[in-house]
């Protein structure tokens, strides 16, 4: 049976943590800036966690 192959763009999204638990970035922090508030820019810029319900499909996306 072949090896499963991680999905390319799940691997530079998402890290997981020693706990199992999957790290992401907030969208909308990449360009249009100017018109976004310092208080919205500052909030994006924060690391948030995946929520269980999705964890189980990045995981399978991730190899794991």
């Amino acid at each position: 049976m072949p090896k499963m192959k991680t999905n390319s763009g799940a691997k530079k999204r998402f890290t997981l943590t020693g706990t199992g638990k999957i790290k992401r970035k907030h969208a909308y922090k990449s360009h249009i800036l100017t018109k976004k508030t310092k208080k919205q820019k500052r909030n994006l810029t924060h690391v948030s966690m995946m929520d269980q319900c999705d964890a189980k499909r990045i995981k399978t996306l991730l190899g794991f």
